[in-house]
């Protein structure tokens, strides 16, 4: 993460600040989003918010704080959209109850046009494999828009 970019604070969401990735030869790229972290159960949660200075950044903070307040609910609704999308029937109790155990979240990205991508990572290593995981893509109204399988 660079100093070189302003920062942005949030009461609730925390520092965020411009997302870097140093190469292995010292280049430094910087990406268009802002990251962090908020502290949810006791183990820290991802944030990656698409925009590349705090005016573009500071209009989707208060949807992304609505989502953390609620999280709980939508990690659930997370891993049953996952289990649906794969099946190829109707899921059953057993398995959306599985798959809400086996598919932790990861990271919370809000997309500049107001899309809420949840990362999931497959804690037990049975459901995708190594480098891939589910990411489920929710609308305004928390809607499930798209599942997608990301690398």
């Amino acid at each position: 993460m660079s100093d070189q970019h302003p920062i942005v604070e949030d009461d609730v969401l925390g520092t965020l600040v411009r997302a870097t990735t140093e190469l292995s030869d010292g280049e430094i790229l910087t990406h268009d989003w802002y990251a962090g972290s908020v502290v949810v159960d006791g183990g820290d949660l991802g944030l990656m918010i698409e925009g590349i200075d705090p005016e573009q950044v500071s209009p989707l903070l208060p949807r992304l704080r609505e989502v953390v307040s609620r999280i709980d609910a939508l990690r659930r609704t997370a891993s049953d959209a996952v289990v649906t999308r794969f099946s190829t029937g109707e899921p059953e109790t057993h398995e959306l109850d599985e798959a809400a155990s086996d598919l932790t979240l990861e990271m919370i990205e809000a997309a500049a046009d107001g899309t809420i991508i949840l990362h999931l990572n497959d804690d037990c290593g049975e459901h995708f494999p190594e480098g891939y995981w589910p990411a489920v893509h929710l609308g305004p109204d928390d809607d499930v828009t798209d599942v997608t399988v990301e690398s």
